[in-house]
């Protein structure tokens, strides 16, 4: 049976492609070798590497990259488990991607710092680092509720329904009901969140200065039905 976290992780990020479009231009404008981080089961890594880019993808869960080594086979794509607050590659890269508000689930001002160093330590001179944040949620629209999003598997039923996302002064909490029914009809369901730290543009990008990065422009990722856009913060290093 294929690990569950697999499952749950490729039910809700799997099918998000609205940012692929900006990640290939921005790979195909800085060439290789692309660094991914937070790459979880290869959304953005696979793209590019079937596209032609030399890739290094790197999460910290263990089961995740042992998925995506199994489905990069054959492709200019490597595997690592790591810590995105304590990079020690030994490669430099011409373009790092952080997408999927990935920044934002560090802890604190510290853990970002210690992130930004070690990006800026593998980039290329000349190179450049973009990361997606939500800086902000929109006002919640009357309508249908969201639809969950739905894996089967093995005979097993994975459903992950959004419930809502709230924005403290903080951070924002984003939950889910995962609910998972065996071949058997069985029905197990567990609330399921996470905390993305509140954080703008601007705040980023001053953090970024003092990790030796230059700001480089913002890029926009538009809203979908199921997901709210974002802001890609630019950082350049020094030629």
């Amino acid at each position: 049976m294929t690990d569950a976290s697999v499952v749950w992780h490729e039910a809700e990020c799997g099918s998000y492609g609205v940012d692929l479009p900006l990640w290939g231009e921005l790979a195909t404008d800085r060439g290789d070798p692309v660094l991914d981080l937070g790459c979880g089961t290869g959304r953005v890594a696979l793209h590019l590497a079937r596209h032609g880019q030399v890739v290094t993808a790197l999460d910290s869960d263990a089961v995740l990259v042992a998925a995506l080594r199994e489905r990069s086979v054959d492709l200019p794509l490597d595997a690592v488990v790591g810590d995105v607050r304590r990079l020690e590659l030994g490669t430099e890269f011409a373009l790092v991607l952080l997408p999927m508000q990935l920044v934002q689930l560090l802890s604190d001002a510290a853990e970002r710092a210690a992130c930004l160093g070690g990006v800026a330590a593998h980039l290329a001179p000349g190179g450049l680092a973009a990361l997606a944040i939500v800086e902000s949620m929109p006002e919640p629209v009357d309508g249908a509720p969201p639809l969950p999003d739905t894996r089967e598997v093995d005979g097993w039923v994975y459903s992950s329904l959004p419930i809502d996302a709230v924005a403290g002064p903080s951070e924002i909490r984003v939950r889910r009901l995962r609910q998972t029914v065996s071949p058997e009809g069985a029905l197990e369901e567990e609330l399921h969140e996470i905390g993305l730290r509140a954080l703008d543009a601007a705040t980023l990008e001053g953090e970024a200065e003092s990790a030796g990065l230059q700001p480089a422009g913002r890029r926009a990722v538009p809203p979908t039905a199921d997901h709210v856009g974002s802001t890609v913060v630019l950082l350049e290093k020094a030629p």
